[in-house]
């Protein structure tokens, strides 16, 4: 039997929520269904952000948001000229759901559990009547006429128009592209760059700012960032590091993740400076052992870590240390060389580079191009960002914005 509904919403994850609530909030008589693949609802949003659910960032400019997204960077200007940062407060807020600013920028329920944004989530569709049905895995999507054909693995529903919110969902993306709609490619977005290097093996849990650099083998990769640095068992992480992954998924996928990193420990010092500050620091601290002391605001193991690789006996005093050992020293400081082979996922936040190619959308409805009345939010999209709350960003904005455009339709 086939269940007629006014709109079907594929994906039960942040974009599907948001869109379903702003649309039977808006549209009290529209009958409103989200179709889940899985037995749980926004299992992204529960693990978001160490179980707090980042749910976005404290930019309120929508030029410098847009800065954020490796991929989507020109499409969200319009869209958050809508709905962006100060929306996204005032809508949790009036729904009991305050958020709060942490220092670096990301904003979180002052609740500080992802549990009170699931909760909201669930609370609203149930008092709004939205039906959320579970295990129902999408098999295939047609266009009949001017109906939605959408048909699951536990029966098959039809409407007047047709949200897809799946996320980086590779089988789905298949079903569009039956539809007509260009796949780009999916790459890992988010990561950590695994490295083997004595200089760092016996310091996992170190943090530190740091600028860092991608050295390509064919020179035609420059990526740059800055910020908090932090050192695992397995290499390096961190903002820092993850600004890096993002804006580079793609060109790092096609060297296999197989490069050399350039790490200033110093973030903005020059090798020149740190040489004569080192000379400096000899002039007034000549019988100090050199190795013991930390100096520059580094960490004291690295420091000495850096000390032992610039050839500098442990034992060695301030004025027994050369030019040379100096200039050792000040290259290690300020442009350690490392070898990265390979990568890891970002704790369980996986993001993906690739999804329907942005050409084939139009951000004033977030609609297809190709299709009247199928519409599109979240990581569907060739849309991703750094981390720090910004792909939960594009979620809302993306779903608040197809809400609106059915709801004036």
């Amino acid at each position: 039997m086939i269940q007629k509904t006014d709109i079907i919403i594929i994906g039960g994850g942040a974009a599907g929520f948001f869109t379903a609530i702003n649309l039977a909030e808006n549209n009290p008589d529209l009958k409103i269904i989200i179709l889940e693949r899985s037995s749980e609802v926004l299992t992204k949003v529960k693990i978001s952000g160490g179980g707090r659910c980042n749910v976005t960032h404290a930019e309120f400019i929508p030029k410098e948001l847009t800065h954020n997204y490796p991929r989507g960077e020109k499409e969200l200007l319009g869209p958050f000229h809508t709905f962006m940062t100060g929306d996204t407060v005032a809508w949790f807020e009036k729904r009991g759901v305050p958020l709060k600013i942490e220092e670096d920028g990301r904003m979180f329920p002052e609740s500080n559990s992802s549990q009170t944004i699931i909760d909201c989530f669930v609370n609203e569709t149930q008092k709004l009547g939205v039906e959320v049905l579970k295990n129902h895995s999408v098999k295939k999507i047609q266009k009949e006429n001017e109906t939605w054909e959408v048909e699951t693995e536990k029966g098959d529903f039809i409407s007047d128009k047709l949200v897809i919110a799946t996320g980086s969902n590779a089988k789905i993306w298949n079903v569009i592209k039956e539809l007509g709609h260009t796949i780009i490619a999916p790459v890992p977005s988010l990561f950590t760059f695994n490295i083997q290097d004595s200089r760092i093996k016996e310091l996992p849990g170190i943090a530190t700012q740091a600028s860092v650099k991608v050295i390509s083998v064919n020179n035609k990769i420059k990526l740059e960032s800055e910020g908090a640095l932090l050192i695992t068992h397995w290499g390096l992480s961190g903002p820092a590091i993850l600004k890096l992954s993002a804006w580079g998924a793609i060109e790092l996928e096609k060297v296999n993740y197989q490069f050399k990193l350039k790490v200033n420990w110093l973030l903005d010092i020059s090798t020149e400076e740190a040489f004569n500050n080192l000379k400096e620091i000899k002039g007034t601290n000549s019988k100090q052992s050199l190795y013991k002391y930390a100096q520059l605001g580094v960490p004291k193991r690295l420091w000495q870590s850096l000390v032992v690789a610039s050839g500098i006996a442990e034992t060695q005093k301030w004025a027994e240390t050369t030019n040379k050992q100096f200039q050792d020293l000040a290259n290690q400081l300020t442009q350690s060389i490392f070898q990265v082979n390979g990568k890891s996922t970002f704790k369980e936040e996986f993001v993906t580079a690739g999804g329907i190619d942005l050409k084939e959308i139009n951000f004033k409805r977030y609609e297809s191009r190709l299709h009247k009345n199928l519409f599109f939010a979240g990581e569907v999209l060739n849309i991703d960002a750094i981390t720090g709350g910004f792909n939960f960003q594009n979620a809302w904005t993306g779903g608040y914005i197809v809400a609106k455009s059915i709801s004036e339709n």
